[in-house]
């Protein structure tokens, strides 16, 4: 398949902007692979199609407040920092994206807060954005994650064009976060309640967790006409035996296994066994689903509506049937639904 086979017509009012006013309580929009039909339903909605003994595989990555506004030593300029990943945690390095980044030189300082609570010098030009900065904090390192946790800002994607609000620490996060390390939300596990998940154990349903450290490659464009020559941004993630015990013994039993988003779909598909079961694994993945693909761990998919000619739309396709997709997303326009982080989900099945 190729990117121009993802192009549609995305008017620019169905960006959601601010997330449901009940997590819940979004719109759903239901695909059926077997039947090719849709339907139109409210998320909680979800509890009608799972039942005793079936599975719902969670990425319980935590979003950490990874957007840091700074100055510039002697100039004031001033300055965006972008935390990517922690490189050395004694020696306070972080790989981080500058912005503007033509100002930003090896040796400069840059200060952050009020006061210059923090102050961080740059070591390294690693890529054209990208710099590694050493923040320079004497104090143990639970004061200094406590600086960063209280200078920074979330993360929240620049297509969301508004300041950042009090409820987005809240809602741009989903109810099972746990660990942290990630600079964008697995966006599909936002509508989840704790109600909702309560209301889903009580019919039976087990959760298996997971964790994969959403980066910003998730939102990087596809710039070849080719999908197989696109490479995508490695991202760490775990699975650990516990998840592995829980999802092969659905799919042994012939129960359902519905995964939680394309990054949890992501991490289970990039550590199966040669007959289809899931397995252990600590490491990276660079895995880029796209049509066409034979899933291995996931009979069922939770996930937002994507941009036009993004990874996760190609990923959705390679899931749903690339003729389904495109009919949803047609659909989806027609019906308003929002896309994009805070927008409305889709189920398939």
């Amino acid at each position: 398949m190729k990117l121009s086979d993802f192009r549609f017509h995305l008017p620019p009012e169905l960006i959601a902007y601010h997330p449901s006013k009940n997590r819940e309580e979004c719109k759903l929009m239901v695909l059926n692979r077997k039947t090719q039909t849709i339907e139109h339903k409210i998320f909680k909605d979800v509890l009608s199609y799972f039942g005793n003994g079936d599975v719902m595989v969670l990425n319980n990555t935590r979003v950490f407040p990874a957007r840091l506004y700074g100055t510039k030593e002697k100039t004031g300029a001033k300055i965006e920092v972008f935390l990517l990943r922690e490189l050395n945690h004694e020696a306070r390095l972080w790989d981080v994206l500058v912005d503007p980044a033509r100002k930003i030189r090896i040796g400069n300082k840059l200060y952050f807060g009020d006061d210059d609570t923090l102050v961080a010098e740059v070591i390294d030009n690693t890529t054209s954005r990208g710099r590694t900065l050493r923040f320079l904090f004497d104090g143990p390192y639970h004061e200094f994650k406590k600086t960063i946790e209280s200078l920074g800002e979330t993360p929240l994607p620049k297509l969301i064009k508004r300041p950042v609000e009090i409820e987005d620490k809240d809602r741009y996060q989903t109810i099972y976060a746990k660990v942290e390390g990630a600079v964008a939300a697995p966006t599909a596990g936002l509508h989840f309640s704790r109600e909702l998940m309560k209301r889903l154990e009580l019919k039976g349903v087990s959760f298996a967790e997971i964790t994969l450290h959403v980066g910003l490659g998730t939102f990087r464009s596809v710039d070849v006409e080719d999908l197989s020559k696109h490479k995508m941004d490695s991202e760490q993630m775990i699975i650990e035996e516990k998840a592995v015990k829980i999802v092969n013994k659905a799919k042994e039993e012939k129960h359902k296994v519905c995964v939680v988003g394309t990054t949890t779909s992501r991490a289970v598909e990039s550590s199966v066994t040669i007959s289809g079961m899931l397995k252990p694994y600590s490491g990276w993945t660079n895995k880029f689903l796209f049509p066409p693909y034979d899933f291995h761990v996931g009979d069922s998919m939770i996930t937002n509506f994507h941009l036009p000619q993004s990874t996760l739309m190609m990923h959705i396709g390679a899931f749903a049937g690339y003729d389904l997709l495109m009919k949803a997303y047609k659909e989806a326009v027609n019906e308003k639904y929002k896309f994009f982080s805070y927008g409305d989900a889709m189920l398939i099945i």
